[in-house]
Formats: C-alpha cells, sequence, structure tokens
C-alpha cells in the first residue's frame, strides 16, 4: 500500500521529493564536515540559523519560506565567520567556540520567536515549525526551493571538486600550492550552510545535525574513496528522507522529520555492523579468525619442538600432551591435519609432517629476518 501511495498521493510524494533532495544534499555535503573533523558544525549552524528567520519575520513581515530561509542562511554564516574569528584570535577551541555560539544565538532566536508570539499583529504559527520541522506541511514551492538551492550548493561542491578535497585533508599543502585556505573554508562553510538552512523547515533546528553527520558517517564505514564517499552519503540521506517519509505516512501521528533521523540511525547502525572493512561484524570475525590461526601455529610449533627434542619429525605424540599444552588443540590438529602439516597416527597420536617442518622453519626464517 506504501509504495502506490507513493506516486499517487501528492502529499506524500511532495514530503518524499523534498526529503530526499534535502537528504542528498545534507549528506554529500556533510562528507566535508565529517572528514574535516567538524561534526558539530551543523549542529552550530543550525541553531545559529534561528534568530536569521526570527528577524527576517520582523523585517520583512513575510512567512514565505524562501525569505525565512535566506535569513536562516544570513545568520548561520554569520555565526560561523564568528566561529571561525574566536578560534583564529583566542585560545579558545574549536569545540568551544561552537558551544558558544551555538547557545548565544540558538538563546536569541528564542527570544525573539517569544516577543513575536506576543505581538497584536502577528502571529508565530509558521515559524515554531523551524525548531521540530514539519515536512507534512511542505507544498510545491517548497521543495523547488530545497532543490534548487541544494543544486545550487552542490554544483559549487562539484566545481571546487578538487580545492575542498584539498583542504580537506592537507590545507597546509593547499596554501603551498598557493590556495587562499581562509577564502577556501569560508567558501566551504557558505556551501554548508546553504545545505543546512533548505533543512530547517523539514527536519527542524534540532535534527537537522543528524542529516548532515548521519549519512556521512555511514558512507565512511563502506569505502577509503572521498569521490564513493560523497555519492553514497548522498544516497543514504535520499533514501533515509523517502523511508521516513513513506513510514510516517503509514501512521497517525508519526512525525516525519524525527523518523527520517531514525532511519538515518539504522543506517549508521547496519554500516557500522555490516561494512566490509570497519563492521564490527567483520572486524570480530577477523580478530576470530586470527586467534585460531595463532593458536594453531602455536600447536605446530610445539608439534615441531617436541619432535626435535626426540631427534626425529616423525615421533609421535599423545593429543593429551598437546592439550596439557594448549587447551582446546584437537580442533587445531585438525586443522593441521587439513593442511598437510600434522598426520594422526594410531587412536590418539600425533606428529609433525615434512609440510609441517617446512612451513616452521620457513617461518622461524622470516621471524629471524624480522628481527635483524
Amino acid at each position: 500500500m506504501a509504495l502506490p501511495d507513493l506516486f499517487n498521493d501528492y502529499t506524500l510524494r511532495t514530503v518524499a521529493l523534498g526529503a530526499a533532495a534535502l537528504g542528498a544534499t545534507s549528506g554529500a555535503l556533510g562528507s566535508y564536515a565529517v572528514l574535516r573533523k567538524q561534526s558539530l558544525l551543523g549542529d552550530a549552524i543550525s541553531h545559529a540559523a534561528l534568530p536569521g528567520i526570527a528577524l527576517a519575520f520582523l523585517l520583512t513581515g513575510s512567512k514565505a519560506p524562501l525569505v525565512l530561509v535566506l535569513g536562516a542562511a544570513a545568520a548561520g554564516w554569520l555565526g560561523t565567520l564568528l566561529v571561525m574569528r574566536v578560534v583564529n584570535a583566542t585560545r579558545v577551541k574549536e569545540d568551544s567556540a561552537l558551544g558558544i555560539v551555538l547557545s548565544v544565538f540558538f538563546g536569541f532566536g528564542l527570544v525573539l520567536l517569544t516577543y513575536i508570539q506576543k505581538r497584536p499583529d502577528a502571529s508565530q504559527a509558521g515559524l515554531d515549525r523551524f525548531l521540530f520541522g514539519q515536512a507534512a506541511t511542505l507544498l510545491h514551492r517548497d521543495v523547488l526551493m530545497i532543490a534548487s538551492l541544494g543544486g545550487i550548493a552542490l554544483l559549487v561542491a562539484a566545481l571546487f571538486w578538487k580545492e575542498f578535497k584539498l583542504l580537506s585533508f592537507d590545507p597546509d599543502f593547499a596554501a603551498s600550492l598557493g590556495f587562499s585556505v581562509r577564502g577556501l573554508d569560508v567558501l566551504l562553510t557558505s556551501v554548508l550552510v546553504l545545505s543546512i538552512v533548505i533543512g530547517l523547515q523539514t527536519v527542524g533546528v534540532v535534527l537537522m545535525s543528524a542529516m548532515v553527520v548521519a549519512p556521512a558517517a555511514a558512507a565512511r564505514q563502506w569505502t577509503d574513496r572521498m569521490g564513493t564517499m560523497v555519492v553514497l552519503a548522498g544516497a543514504f540521506g535520499a533514501l533515509a528522507g523517502v523511508s521516513g517519509a513513506v513510514i510516517s505516512s503509514l501512521a497517525q501521528h508519526v512525525p516525519t522529520g524525527p523518523t527520517i533521523v531514525l532511519c538515518l540511525t539504522v543506517l549508521v547502525l547496519v554500516s557500522l555492523a555490516f561494512a566490509p572493512n570497519r563492521g564490527l561484524l567483520w572486524e570480530a570475525v577477523r580478530q576470530a579468525r586470527n586467534r585460531r590461526q595463532l593458536h594453531m601455529h602455536a600447536v605446530l610449533r610445539d608439534l615441531h619442538a617436541l619432535a626435535v627434542q626426540h631427534g626425529g619429525q616423525e615421533h609421535v605424540h599423545a593429543s593429551a600432551v598437546l592439550e596439557a599444552m594448549h587447551p582446546g588443540a584437537r580442533h587445531e590438529l585438525t586443522a593441521l591435519a587439513e593442511r598437510g602439516w600434522a598426520r594422526r597416527t594410531g587412536a590418539d597420536g600425533w606428529s609433525i609432517t615434512p609440510s609441517g617442518r617446512s612451513e616452521m622453519e620457513r617461518r622461524e626464517g622470516r621471524d629471524e629476518e624480522s628481527a635483524s
């Protein structure tokens, strides 16, 4: 029932398209924030944008989404520049500066919203949705605005792909090549600000940082290439946006914005668990395999040592002796026999094979080379 509704229901289709456009933009551009270890930047920008929304309404008297978004962008950009200025001009660390700007701007925004609410000639209705988001209220023009501004942000990132990539990994090298690191930093931050403020109406100030960080964090688990990471992060963001819109439409009184963030959480958890190179599950499998390999070679080493002590490799040793030296050695002996490094003799005896002795001599020679 959900899939036909996605294509036939105008409201659901509009919300899903807007959430997908937002997720793709914030996810792709959020990769830069994650790689530069500026994950808190999205939280600071989204909170700093709140007074800009209120001031835009006070100055223009308009609740048009584009007007409010431009006000949010101006305030978010100003807050980010203030963070950069504090970090460069003082001894305050970046995380502390982000926390200060976030709290001050957000508090100022709440004061302005309270003032607007008490004005006799204005209503706060329509502004409070920027706090927690109301994706269900998205209209066709809102989707066009999100897609247009998001497209501009992605276009700038594509045009400055090499410069932003260099800035993310080695800003000192970028400066040595003659690039204006500060100028590139401001431009990249401006693009991030734009990608964040377009989503405030959908998921709100409180949850927007998750739209920036979560898709990129999930994508980072699957790849070591930045280009692939950016594409994957955009895809994860779009997938979460559509999934959240569809899931929230299936139940009453389930808000779309938080549902999108929950879908992102699932993607992050799946990536953390199952990604081939960094997944916790595969890491546990690799560690268990390595432990088995180490234990198996330890048993082989003892077989070889016992054979040397008894003057020949054909000497048979009881499995109970090997079990006393290595608890659980029966499994390793079976594995050694499968590789042709050990041979079972009689009901309960084991001996090392010529192949096993050659393997031990090879490993000992390699260890001596490493030590020297």
